[in-house]
């Protein structure tokens, strides 16, 4: 059982892909705030929902599901395409 709901999250996003690459890049964004803390750098956004989680993944979905990370769906698909023409011609 996941926490926030699948369910939840999918209304949120509308599609298991968006939602996959959506969290998973959020994730590494916070997994690189929490390695660069004791440089003083502050390149990167701190999580932005109180959680009791410490997986970067499970803060993600939190905070997808709290409406703290949005995406815009033309620019997402955009770059979705992008990537996959630079794929078929290797």
């Amino acid at each position: 059982m996941t926490d926030p709901p699948l369910e939840k999250l999918l209304e949120k996003t509308g599609d298991k892909f968006v939602l996959v690459v959506l969290a998973a890049k959020r994730a590494r964004q916070i997994n690189d705030y929490y390695l660069q803390l004791g440089e003083g750098i502050g390149r990167y956004a701190p999580p932005q929902v109180h959680t009791t989680s410490r997986k970067p993944l499970t803060i993600a979905l939190e905070e997808i599901a709290a409406d703290k990370i949005t995406f815009d769906r033309e620019h997402f698909e955009a770059a979705v395409s992008a990537s996959g023409k630079g794929e078929e011609a290797s």
